[in-house]
């Protein structure tokens, strides 16, 4: 075939490639033309010399916090099919990673994951629903990594301090019992687990894990420390020998000398320390993207997917998050691989990161490994060759322009990408590859718009022009990605149409009367801080046998800014005019107190300074109306008839710019004057993190 290639006329090589275009578009037609008329760059790629770093796969992180909230109150088909976008080999995103908050109370970014040990002698290990998405991972791809890493702990463990260490043996023991419940009740085996993300690590407390991981038989479970960019081990382990034996992981940039580790860093901006790269260890981008999922969020993922090996020999790269499944006003809205924010409506899309994604996952494998001919292109880009050691080999090339590819974080300095011909070179093993096929990736114009399309096989054929030493040119221009794979296994998986978007229902009720609930949660509800739950209340058979209580009565050793005050916020974010009804029931006296909200307008790291109005009845016989949760806006306040230990029911009516409150459907406080904020989220909570019940909820709404 390729001497048939060589030898054919111009004329009947311009007819057969005009041809081979057929269904792949107008737009890539002119890159097989200009292929054959002006060859530039020649880029050799070359197993000779032997294979570059191995590969350890492309993840999302689920977590940090709450991101994955709305996800399993998708009703069925919709919901398995986003985690087959997800997770399912040669299908969608494909991934080969996931990592999961371990839930400890507290705020970490769009929300509170709940502990499996709320206290101390209390253990539960189908609170949440990480469990659950990890379960789903490993049933659609059995070797998927695993990754267990806290944000924040359960308040007991800091015995009054806001700190994790007081008692190392102890905050050891509530991590261990969280890897070995991960066995024991969901048959899943942990890879990985980190020490505290993005904050202090403490070397003695390292060692006390690794002796109880061992004593517990989980020698296979490699530790993660620090998973911090800014802060070092480095020095710790190189001046503590029993250290340096027990960390199998070194979350930051360097380790000096002879002694060297993997190593894991946070946000790198593709590049890591000089001195790293020479240590010849593994180097991981474990925490990475946090970009909007727009096509510039793609041309972030496809930039750094690449470059994070060129520039700082990364073997994977980890997106947070996973899916944007959260209300999109809290933090980072839309900051997932893909969007699934309306459980409601079962409305879903397959973003575009989902399919840069598959440029490199659907046709590679943890093992595989990089060639050590990998590079930048000369007028912008950079390709990356991977090969299986069978005679396997995956080409990702991409061509990000500085304006559609910029990350969250860091700082991208300027750089030009231009069109440009690029000439590959195969020898070694590969030289007498046959044939590759082609996946191809534009983004940008929607005119122009191409994601992950395959090109046929004639079209590959052409593409390759080979020659004696084995070939191809490509005409390249910006925001393009190329996958060039022996792989004939590659899929852009599809189903119908989910559902159209649709805004929250207007009218929403919850009776919380669920016996053998599946999740912990109730659906819809984004709790913020505190931690909402089914409750089984065995002292009233009747009406409220079945609530939703915060179930905390301590603040948790924080990650973020909790609030003083525990709130779940519901609902849809542009709400204006709004009745909000619901039974309440104070747990403490004298000092306990509920609140049911309206047009709250800040959740996540926010949520301290969320504004709305606030509807309070305390256990001392006192109502408050404030315009934010701290209670520092006070628009009414006055004494009422209520005690601990008896349920209420509070209702909160706003209209344009009045607010009026009723206690048991008798007018407590009306009209006061509401001018900000115009919009925002029902939300229930409590005075302070207190035992409280829930029940009856009702919301009536519009914009």
């Amino acid at each position: 075939m390729a001497e048939w290639l060589l030898s054919t006329s111009w004329q009947r090589r311009v007819k057969a490639m005009t041809a081979a275009a057929g269904s792949a578009g107008r737009a890539v037609v002119p890159l097989l033309l200009c292929a054959l008329l002006a060859p530039g760059g020649a880029y050799v790629l070359d197993d000779s010399d032997g294979l570059g770093r191995e590969f350890d796969g492309i993840g999302g992180v689920s977590g940090g916090g709450a991101t994955s909230r709305l996800l399993v109150n998708y009703p069925e088909p919709y919901r398995s099919q986003i985690l087959d976008y997800l997770f399912k080999p040669n299908f969608g995103a494909s991934l080969h990673i996931l990592k999961v908050e371990i839930g400890g109370d507290g705020q970490t970014t769009d929300g509170t994951e709940p502990s499996h040990m709320h206290y101390a002698l209390d253990e539960n290990y189908f609170r949440g629903y990480e469990w659950w998405l990890m379960k789903e991972a490993k049933k659609r791809n059995p070797n998927i990594t695993l990754i267990g890493l806290p944000w924040s702990f359960p308040g007991w463990l800091g015995k009054g301090f806001n700190w994790p260490y007081v008692n190392l043996q102890l905050t050891a023991y509530y991590v261990v019992t969280w890897i070995v419940g991960a066995k024991r009740y969901h048959d899943l085996d942990i890879d990985y687990i980190g020490i505290w993300n993005e904050r202090s690590y403490n070397a003695n407390y390292i060692k006390i894990l690794r002796k109880m991981l061992n004593y517990q038989g989980l020698q296979r479970v490699k530790i993660i420390a620090s998973d911090n960019l800014w802060e070092s081990i480095s020095a710790s382990v190189l001046l503590d020998a029993e250290l340096f034996k027990v960390v199998d992981v070194i979350g930051q940039f360097l380790l000096r000398g002879s002694f060297c580790f993997v190593i894991w860093a946070h946000y790198p901006g593709t590049h890591s320390a000089k001195d790293a790269k020479l240590t010849g260890k593994k180097l991981w981008s474990s925490e990475d993207f946090s970009t909007l999922n727009s096509d510039t969020g793609a041309g972030c993922w496809g930039r750094i997917l690449n470059q994070n090996y060129i520039n700082g020999y990364m073997t994977s790269t980890i997106a947070w998050n996973l899916v944007a499944s959260y209300y999109e006003q809290l933090p980072y809205g839309r900051c997932g691989l893909m969007t699934a924010q309306e459980p409601w409506s079962g409305h879903y899309v397959v973003e575009s990161p989902v399919w840069v994604s598959a440029h490199t996952t659907q046709f590679t494998q943890p093992g595989w490994y990089y060639l050590k001919t990998v590079g930048h292109l000369e007028r912008g880009g950079s390709y990356v060759a991977l090969t299986d050691g069978l005679g396997n080999l995956t080409i990702i090339i991409e061509t990000m322009s500085h304006k559609h590819s910029k990350c969250i974080r860091p700082f991208l300095p300027y750089f030009n990408v231009s069109q440009q011909f690029a000439t590959f070179v195969l020898k070694g093993s590969f030289s007498e590859i046959p044939e590759l096929q082609v996946w191809y990736t534009k983004l940008g114009k929607t005119s122009e718009r191409f994601l992950f399309k395959q090109l046929d096989s004639l079209w590959c054929l052409l593409f390759q022009l080979l020659d004696s030493g084995g070939s191809f040119t490509l005409n390249l221009h910006e925001d393009e990605l190329f996958t060039l794979t022996t792989l004939t296994s590659g899929r852009k998986g599809s189903y119908p149409l989910p559902p159209k978007s649709q805004p929250f229902p207007s009218t929403y009720k919850d009776d919380f009367d669920v016996d053998y609930p599946f999740f912990s949660e109730a659906p819809n509800f984004a709790d913020q801080t505190g931690v909402f739950e089914y409750f089984t209340n065995i002292e009233d058979p009747g009406e409220h046998h079945f609530t939703l209580r915060q179930v905390l009565n301590q603040r948790p050793i924080t990650w973020a800014a909790d609030a003083s005050n525990t709130i779940s916020i519901i609902g849809d974010y542009n709400w204006t005019n709004l009745t909000i009804k619901c039974d309440v029931y104070i747990e403490t006296p004298d000092t306990g107190g509920v609140f049911i909200a309206g047009r709250v307008n800040k959740g996540g790291i926010l949520i301290r300074s969320a504004r709305g109005v606030f509807f309070w009845i305390f256990a001392n016989g006192s109502y408050r109306v404030t315009g934010d949760l701290a209670g520092w806006i006070i628009y009414a306040l006055g004494r009422v008839e209520v005690t601990a230990k008896k349920w209420y029911t509070l209702t909160l009516t706003i209209k344009g710019h009045f607010a009026s409150g009723m206690l048991n459907d008798k007018s407590l406080w009306t009209d006061i004057p509401v001018n900000f904020p115009k919009n925002g989220w029902a939300a229930i909570g409590t005075h302070s993190f207190e035992f409280a019940q829930f029940d009856n909820f009702l919301v009536e709404a519009t914009r």
